[in-house]
């Protein structure tokens, strides 16, 4: 049975087009991996299917009384519910339910033998209903997946008003998955979860019975939860059975084949224009000369796809500065209360460290109370002489209309326009995205257009918060490779050890400090 059908889809912005008439359908039970690079449009389709946007052409169909869930992170939840009630409004048309059989129950004592006996046979088909979908075990669902996505580390009776932006992601997660919908659809689910919670993530979607589609550029996390692959590249959506290893050799292999037969009809075309051009003045050779005109005419020809560019990330070193880094001495971060115990942190030049541990604990905290963002409780914060520091946040809050050009020419206005294209096109980006806003790009191209300020700043520390969360593998690969060249100092959160092992001279685990319970 076909849950969603989509038709001739097309779409773009401005003049960039993001896909060109592509169709896809997604059956009862499927565990799909929507993949590509950064760019080719995953967040845009799943806006599409879920009608948060409207494609330029082309269809989108739901089967009836289909249950979607979908992972939005920019829901707003409200300040006075706890993590649990949030929790448990997954369950709410169960609530409803019990609210209409109880006033069944209730109606009852006013009625007639024969309307009485319509009206205990619905009772007992909602009762059965309720039963089948787990109503009576509700709280031990929700402690159960709570549990399983770290929630309770930090008190289901806390109010979500107060929670970060990764421990919000996380509640919406949870509040998903007891839903239980026949479609969940995720969009990097992973990036804000720890190790040992995308551990039971990929154990909950590899025993889930319904369908979904993910997207996730953790390649060992997709690899162990899909069965079957959609690829997204120059505008096309092509589906790929079987799992993310099969796609790679499929992959490669029409790509070779392609190849082969573009060199072996460039080869054709070249003797016939040779031909051509050699016999088409003479009088008795003029006819074929035509004849192989007409073919070359015909011949439908083979093209390359582009090739996308890879980015280039190569950071600029400032002077030396001074030996320590900073210190800290008894320091407390926090805002209303202190996320910490008193802490006494050194930081030396040359070292490169990763700051690793739960969310909600305050990483993200630590690095602004160094940096001097936010003022700290009680304790100080001494920065060392000539830091040159070059940040990376993890979200920016602002809507941005800039386009990418604009965007960095306003950081760097003594740039030539030759050179800031030149910058943003080495970060991967090409002519189209450097001419869009900012606020049309996806998560990964808005990341390249942070990181080409970063890498065109001189710097000597980088402090760097969630860097990955959106980077395609090349992207990914490409930055790690340029921070284990860079020679000044790295100070960085990631959720991702496989990125910051081999790369850090050491871990600081925020779980040995901090004042939350776990």
């Amino acid at each position: 049975m076909s849950l969603l059908t989509v038709t001739n889809l097309s779409h773009g912005f401005g003049d960039r087009a993001i896909f060109e008439d592509v169709s896809f359908r997604l059956l009862q039970g499927e565990h799909i991996g929507l993949i590509g690079a950064n760019g080719e449009g995953k967040s845009t389709f799943m806006n599409i299917i879920t009608r948060k946007l409207e494609p330029d052409a082309g269809t989108v169909s739901w089967a009836k009384r289909v249950r979607v869930g979908y992972l939005d992170q920019h829901v707003v939840l409200k300040q006075g519910m706890s993590i649990r009630d949030v929790l448990r409004t997954a369950f709410q048309y169960l609530y409803d339910q019990e609210t209409e059989m109880n006033a069944l129950f209730a109606k009852m004592a006013e009625v007639d033998v024969d309307e009485l006996e319509k009206l205990l046979e619905d009772t007992g088909q909602m009762q059965e209903e309720l039963t089948n979908n787990d109503f009576y075990i509700v709280d031990s669902k929700v402690e159960e997946v709570a549990n399983g996505l770290g929630l309770t580390e930090f008190g289901l009776d806390q109010d979500v008003h107060d929670l970060s932006g990764g421990q919000r992601t996380k509640v919406l997660l949870g509040k998903l998955l007891l839903e239980k919908p026949d479609i969940l659809l995720l969009d990097e689910p992973t990036n804000y979860l720890d190790v040992e919670h995308i551990d039971w993530l990929r154990n909950y979607l590899q025993n889930y019975d319904n369908a979904f589609i993910l997207i996730s550029h953790d390649i060992p996390f997709l690899t162990s939860v899909v069965q079957l692959i959609y690829h997204m590249e120059n505008q096309e959506i092509t589906r790929y059975s079987g799992g993310y290893d099969e796609f790679l050799r499929v992959h490669e292999m029409k790509k070779q084949q392609v190849e082969a037969a573009f060199k072996k009809q460039q080869k054709e075309i070249s003797h016939l224009k040779d031909f051509v051009a050699r016999n088409k003045a003479n009088a008795a050779t003029s006819k074929m000369a035509m004849s192989r005109q007409k073919k070359l005419d015909k011949m439908d020809v083979i093209e390359l796809d582009a090739e996308k560019p890879k980015p280039q990330f190569n950071f600029k070193q400032a002077r030396t500065p001074s030996r320590f880094l900073f210190e800290t001495k008894a320091l407390v971060i926090g805002y209303d209360e202190p996320l910490s115990k008193p802490l006494d942190l050194t930081m030396e030049r040359g070292q490169k460290i990763a700051l690793s541990g739960a969310n909600g604990i305050g990483k993200t905290t630590l690095l602004r109370s160094i940096l001097g963002e936010i003022p700290a409780l009680s304790g100080s914060v001494e920065r060392g002489d000539h830091l040159e520091i070059g940040y990376f946040e993890q979200e920016t809050k602002s809507e941005n209309n800039n386009t990418c050009l604009e965007e960095v020419w306003e950081t760097f206005p003594h740039f030539t326009q030759y050179e800031v294209r030149s910058a943003l096109a080495r970060c991967g980006l090409t002519t189209k995205h450097i001419e869009s806003k900012v606020k049309v790009l996806s998560g990964g191209e808005r990341a390249k257009v942070r990181l080409c300020k970063l890498i065109n700043s001189e710097t000597n520390l980088l402090v760097l918060d969630e860097p990955t969360n959106h980077l395609d593998k090349d992207a990914k690969e490409e930055l790690q490779r340029a921070l284990k060249e860079y020679k000044g100092s790295v100070l960085l959160i990631s959720h991702e050890p496989d990125f910051y092992e081999g790369l850090v001279t050491a871990v600081w685990n925020g779980e040995n400090w901090t004042t939350k319970m776990f």
